[in-house]
């Protein structure tokens, strides 16, 4: 995003401040609320399954820890939208969303202390709330940063926004991880716990302190459309947008076959360190952080439908890969290539919603996506855990067997193909909605962030030394 320069106090042309603040004030609190959600994020969320393994979770409270907060929170998104003529503003509805998401980490780190029997039980439910407050914000803050971006700024934006994100969890999982170790040599690991779930809560109130000082968001006009599920798919939306959305919903679903189960066997089966696991998110995040800007212009130029066709494909060979070798440098680095491929697979899911609606229409369209994204999940999650116990460990082809540690790198290699077939027969059914630059997908593919600086040095002029 390129920052609008400031007139020079002398110039008669000098526009009144108050004409830039809406403009600027929403974008910057848009980059400075990212930061202290980043806190939460990767010194809280990415620890939450880890925390539910210290519970003693079975496979299958991990699989309802990750499905069910997801499900009830995404509900809580359509209450967003049929609730906001409540409040005077967007800025005041994502106000009351944030305060619940810092009140939410008491109850996720104190209830499963209290009654240690139920931890794991417990745990779910106090995840549940906080994602339902986190999602009930979800709709009114797209769609005030929404309104105050041209469409094709909105991918360069949201890309260095990510990138923020990016590094600070980057940060706050290495250093959670070196904290948790610690204390685990110590036999302290709860106190690590505290640490790291307490510091998440109290940057969610920052968050909520800092949209309180900015009085100049715009007034909140809801749309008078139905905000009805049924109704908005019926009445609101194109076939583009709903073909887009069975797209997104199966590849959650083939996603979240694998997804609950990445910590139980990185930390169980494998007997990883927290600050190996730690590197291991740690990866996934430095590869987003290098890649957002590319992807977010890659989007801004070419269309998320393009962004989306070339990530969407290769999404769908990482999970197979942990098929081959369980070394922890080899994990590391295929978690790294995850992470650029999966940020622009999740700029280009989170664009296209974005660019195929009406504006007036934005916040139920976020809620509904969320909302199909969430049943697809649940759908996985449910999936992976039944087949975890119905998926043999060894694997006989002929004279061979393949017998990994367990048999999870099974699951993940099922997930993969499942993600090739979504990918392979729906990402033909929807459209471009943007007028964008079109090229051949064999030329577009040098423009990928990870290919283009070779492509660059590739055709660098030889120098006049030479």
């Amino acid at each position: 995003m390129t920052e609008q320069p400031v007139p020079s106090s002398h110039s008669p042309e000098r526009p009144h401040p108050a004409a830039l603040a809406p403009h600027e004030s929403g974008r910057r609190f848009g980059i400075r609320d990212g930061m202290f959600q980043a806190v939460a994020q990767g010194g809280g969320e990415h620890y939450l399954s880890a925390f539910a393994l210290l519970l003693s979770a079975t496979a299958f409270q991990l699989s309802i820890l990750s499905a069910i907060p997801q499900l009830l929170g995404t509900w809580a998104q359509l209450i967003s939208v049929k609730v906001s003529h409540w409040f005077p503003s967007q800025a005041s509805q994502v106000y009351w969303g944030i305060i619940g998401q810092s009140l939410s980490w008491i109850p996720i780190l104190v209830l499963p202390f209290l009654w240690p029997e139920y931890g794991p039980w417990l745990l779910i439910a106090g995840v549940a709330v906080y994602f339902t407050c986190t999602h009930f914000t979800s709709p009114a803050w797209n769609s005030l940063i929404t309104d105050l971006l041209d469409p094709n700024e909105r991918g360069a934006y949201f890309a260095k926004r990510s990138r923020v994100v990016a590094i600070i969890s980057l940060l706050m999982l290495c250093s959670a991880g070196a904290l948790l170790s610690f204390f685990e040599k110590h036999d302290l690991l709860w106190v690590g716990f505290t640490i790291i779930f307490l510091t998440a809560g109290l940057c969610r109130s920052a968050s909520a302190l800092l949209i309180r000082t900015i009085t100049v968001f715009p007034q909140h006009n809801p749309s008078s459309t139905p905000t009805g599920f049924l109704s908005f798919l019926r009445t609101g939306v194109s076939s583009n947008f709903l073909h887009f959305l069975l797209f997104s919903g199966f590849m959650h679903a083939a996603v979240l076959i694998a997804g609950p189960f990445f910590v139980l066997y990185l930390i169980q089966d494998l007997h990883l360190a927290h600050w190996q696991y730690g590197a291991w998110l740690a990866a996934g995040i430095l590869g987003q952080f290098l890649t957002l800007p590319g992807w977010g212009q890659f989007g801004d130029r070419f269309g998320n439908k393009a962004l989306l066709t070339f990530t969407g494909l290769l999404v769908a060979f990482l999970p197979m890969l942990y098929l081959f070798s369980s070394a922890w440098l080899f994990l590391v680095t295929v978690n790294f290539f995850g992470g650029v491929v999966w940020a622009g697979l999740g700029l280009g899911l989170n664009n296209y919603v974005y660019d195929a609606v009406h504006p007036a229409d934005r916040a139920k369209a976020v809620a509904v996506s969320s909302i199909v994204n969430a049943i697809g999940w649940t759908i996985g999650t449910v999936g992976g855990s039944l087949l975890i116990i119905t998926v043999p460990n060894r694997l006989y082809l002929g004279t061979f067997i393949l017998a990994p540690v367990s048999n999870i790198p099974f699951i993940f290699f099922l997930s993969g193909l499942l993600r090739l077939i979504v990918s392979a027969t729906l990402l033909r059914t929807f459209h471009e909605p943007r007028q964008v630059e079109q090229r051949a997908h064999s030329r577009l593919l040098w423009e990928l962030p990870f290919l283009k600086p070779f492509r660059q040095f590739s055709r660098r002029p030889p120098s006049l030394n030479q």
